[in-house]
């Protein structure tokens, strides 16, 4: 039996002067390919899960895009490109085919959804329950083969069954939506919106947008406000916040104090030009990776008023839990950020050497394989 799978393959050439380069200045010339490929043999601590949709990811996206200047890859997220190349993919949704012997808590015919972080449990860092940081981590579609195939193979740790929540198709996208929901949710959570708070979301990709719809609905801020160039994305996030703008727009006229930004579009100046109207005490999380340098000006500001700027990684420590139970309450439309379905791998591999068609008429795309 073999498995249709999207692989992603690079020149590995590190940049010249670069001591401790990161994937954008190690890989260069990135190609993706459908390919047929043996399945492995299954781990005893893993599952043969048959993929029934996955999710595209801006991270995805920039491992095949290059800098044209370059010719190195978009995406600085941590990532290992061999040469037989990687599988990519981390966000998705599917059925067990077979589990390995020494899998206990996930059982053949069951659907599930995956984490994309494979933590080690024994660092010093794990250790203090922190398993979003692990020092030793590995992260799935990128340093381990992921999730863009027909049939795949995953670390059982990462499964959450969601059988008995799937009872239709939409749950079935939902499901495979909890991903970047859990990062969402897990960056409000760390920069502690409260109610009353002034948010301000840099982009309105999924992670934007569902930072948006959980700073509002869950965690109650009074208002927020989502920036956005992409005018497809503007009114399609128009109805999870209380007012969305232009980049120029915003600028123009920003509001006199904000009290939280989350940075999801990866455009680090944002935040400086921002920064002299966050409030006393304000927050500021980074969650998008561009690769590009974070510059304050304004420190004396930062000092006087006890500003806190802080980055967020991750969906561990609850938040798959606390997603899927939000989605059974009909409090989170997890489904309802699905833009556009495509069906099969090579409909996969062409959207994703043309990603702008991503980036300009969709918010959330999802691959369907079954």
């Amino acid at each position: 039996m073999k498995s249709e799978k999207i692989i992603l393959y690079a020149d590995k050439k590190p940049m010249k002067g670069i001591k401790n380069p990161g994937p954008h200045q190690l890989y260069r010339n990135p190609i993706v390919k459908v390919e047929k490929r043996a399945i492995e043999e299954l781990k005893p601590d893993e599952i043969l899960v048959e993929m029934i949709y996955a999710g595209i990811c801006g991270t995805d996206v920039h491992l095949v895009e290059k800098n044209f200047d370059t010719g190195y890859i978009r995406s600085s997220a941590p990532a290992e490109i061999p040469e037989e190349g990687r599988c990519i993919g981390h966000e998705g949704v599917g059925k067990v085919l077979k589990v390995g012997r020494g899998v206990q808590n996930i059982s053949t015919g069951s659907y599930v959804t995956f984490e994309s972080i494979i933590v080690c449990h024994f660092c010093d860092v794990c250790r203090k329950g922190h398993f979003n940081q692990c020092r030793n981590a590995k992260l799935l579609g990128l340093e381990k083969d992921g999730l863009f195939g027909t049939i795949v193979n995953v670390a059982a740790m990462l499964a959450h069954d969601i059988t008995p929540i799937v009872k239709s198709d939409s749950d079935l996208q939902a499901m495979a939506c909890v991903e970047p929901a859990g990062v969402a949710y897990v960056a409000c959570q760390n920069c502690n919106i409260k109610g009353g708070d002034s948010v301000v979301v840099f982009g309105a990709g999924p992670i934007g947008l569902f930072s948006a719809m959980l700073s509002k609905s869950i965690f109650g801020a009074a208002v927020v406000y989502v920036v956005e160039p992409v005018e497809y994305r503007r009114k399609f996030v128009s109805p999870w916040c209380d007012q969305v703008f232009d980049v120029d727009e915003f600028f123009s006229n920003p509001p006199t104090y904000i009290d939280v930004v989350i940075e999801a579009s990866g455009v680090m100046e944002n935040v400086n030009r921002i920064f002299r109207s966050l409030n006393a005490n304000g927050r500021a999380v980074f969650l998008a990776r561009s690769g590009l340098p974070l510059k304050i000006d304004a420190l004396d500001h930062m000092i006087t008023n006890a500003i806190t700027l802080m980055g967020s990684r991750g969906h561990l420590c609850g938040a798959f839990t606390d997603i899927i139970s939000l989605y059974q309450q009909k409090r989170l439309p997890l489904n309802e950020i699905v833009t556009d379905v495509v069906d099969g791998t090579k409909a996969l591999c062409d959207l994703l050497r043309n990603p702008q068609k991503i980036l300009n008429t969709n918010c959330k795309v999802l691959a369907r394989f079954n």
